[in-house]
């Protein structure tokens, strides 16, 4: 399975953004974002749900644990 960095920049390239655009979105430093996706650095717990919540897939997925990119249901929207 894919790795957290690749399956990150897939997200962000089929989405067409930039990572310019995304670190805005996310409210992150563009150069974190960077890292993040050439695998130099990983996320906090806190900058991984907002990706999770603005792609809306499960951290399972894209964290390489599943291909299922499926959130499970959530009955509290964290934001």
């Amino acid at each position: 399975m894919k790795k957290f960095n690749e399956r990150l920049r897939e997200l962000r390239e089929d989405s067409n953004l930039t990572q310019k655009n995304l670190a805005k979105e996310l409210m992150i430093d563009q150069r974190s974002l960077s890292f993040y996706e050439i695998g130099k650095y990983e996320p906090n717990l806190d900058t991984l749900s907002k990706i999770v919540l603005f792609f809306n897939v499960s951290a399972d997925y894209l964290l390489g644990l599943t291909d299922n990119k499926i959130p499970y249901p959530r009955e509290n929207s964290i934001k």
